[in-house]
């Protein structure tokens, strides 16, 4: 198939829509069930590109989970701690193949962005990760092939119409890339830059030493933010994206918004949000609600307004700022990447907040020994890439 119609484009008044080839050539993605929407297949293609590099970079089983057009959640398959699989929702799963720890990670870091998710899947879905599928809400999957079992499952879910789409893992695309805006064509050579190892070999700060583990952390970081809307910023931890900022103006906004992303996760695990005695009949997306308003500066507001009574067995007790700077304090070796250069060194002191550890940034800036001298006081190690990492 070289073409196929969409119901609309980016809205509803946005018709015809449909996506082609211009050359000779087949789509490099068939659709087995469901009918995928414009947005629905830029998220798809995005988050393909994403999952397969963090394959061929990590050698591990990769996921990530798309909204709008840049990543919610990227994660490899680590096994889950006994405490992420309970702030993921899937402690009653028993153990998980690596490829549904992936995305039980890509899913778990931001829960509240990617509901409603397209998912990408590096490897072929097997039926653990079809079953966690099948019970969050998402608008589709991508995925190089499916087992019988898995493809039954999902073909099932939202009455019959949920989107599971096979790309060809073979497809490579042609060098150069062209989109209109304004009836104006734009044309460039694809971003075919290869993300490994070797690119943090430039450290430039007085602490140089770079853990196996952090280095796994900062190519994921970088590999996330290839295909964020930018300006981005990504912080990572243990084989997963843990806050992503994305299409921000300033630099700083996007640390402070991944920042924050970053501190929610972190807070998720702590032993008073574990404890919440939530009423049996409350779904796993209206916890996430709750947990959100718990950890956040409204929930005396809420606990005034009676709220509590509709989610909680009995009264939660305040969670306090103290409480929670205390346990955001254990946070650390967090890993840090950036699309662009950081101007200015108060991006490193918002880092810090977050247990930021370790840093990968192109530099270039004429402000590169202030951001230097910032990490050097915290005892951070950075690398300068080289690299810009713009996605739009």
């Amino acid at each position: 198939m070289k073409e196929m119609e969409l119901k609309y484009g980016c809205n509803p008044n946005q018709k015809p829509s449909r996506v082609f080839m211009e050359n000779s050539s087949e789509l490099p993605v068939t659709v087995l069930n469901g009918r995928p929407g414009y947005i629905n297949l830029l998220d798809a293609l995005n988050g393909w590109q994403l999952v397969k590099e963090l394959r061929e970079a990590s050698g591990l089983a990769a996921a990530a989970s798309f909204k709008h057009v840049s990543p919610a959640g990227a994660a490899v398959g680590r096994p889950l701690t006994e405490v992420l699989k309970k702030i993921y929702w899937v402690d009653d799963l028993g153990e998980l193949s690596p490829l549904a720890s992936a995305y039980a990670r890509a899913r778990g870091a931001d829960r509240m962005s990617s509901f409603g998710d397209f998912i990408s899947l590096s490897d072929v879905c097997d039926v653990d990760t079809a079953k966690l599928i099948k019970r969050e809400v998402s608008d589709g999957v991508i995925a190089p092939g499916y087992e019988p079992e898995a493809l039954e499952m999902l073909k099932g879910k939202k009455n019959g119409s949920y989107n599971v789409l096979q790309i060809d893992s073979s497809y490579v695309p042609e060098a150069i890339e062209r989109k209109q805006v304004f009836g104006v064509t734009f044309e460039q050579g694809r971003n075919e830059l290869k993300i490994d190892k070797e690119l943090l070999a430039n450290i430039v700060t007085e602490n140089k030493e770079l853990s196996e583990d952090a280095r796994l952390d900062l190519m994921i970081a970088l590999i996330t933010l290839k295909y964020t809307q930018s300006n981005s910023v990504c912080y990572a931890k243990d084989g997963q994206a843990i806050g992503i900022g994305a299409g921000q103006q300033s630099r700083v906004h996007c640390t402070r918004l991944a920042g924050q992303k970053a501190d929610n996760w972190f807070l998720r695990q702590a032993p008073q949000v574990l404890a919440l005695p939530f009423l049996d009949s409350i779904k796993r997306a209206d916890r996430d609600n709750a947990i959100d308003v718990y950890i956040g500066e409204e929930y005396m507001d809420v606990l005034a307004d009676g709220a509590w009574e509709k989610v909680f067995r009995e009264k939660p007790p305040i969670f306090n700022r103290e409480e929670k700077r205390a346990w955001l304090d254990k946070l650390q070796n967090v890993s840090l990447g950036s699309d662009a250069f950081f101007p200015f060194g108060d991006n490193i002191e918002r880092a810090h907040k977050s247990g930021v550890a370790y840093i990968a940034q192109p530099g270039g800036s004429v402000r590169d020994d202030n951001v230097i001298e910032v990490c050097n006081k915290y005892n951070m190690v950075m690398a300068f890439t080289g690299i810009r990492l713009f996605h739009h």
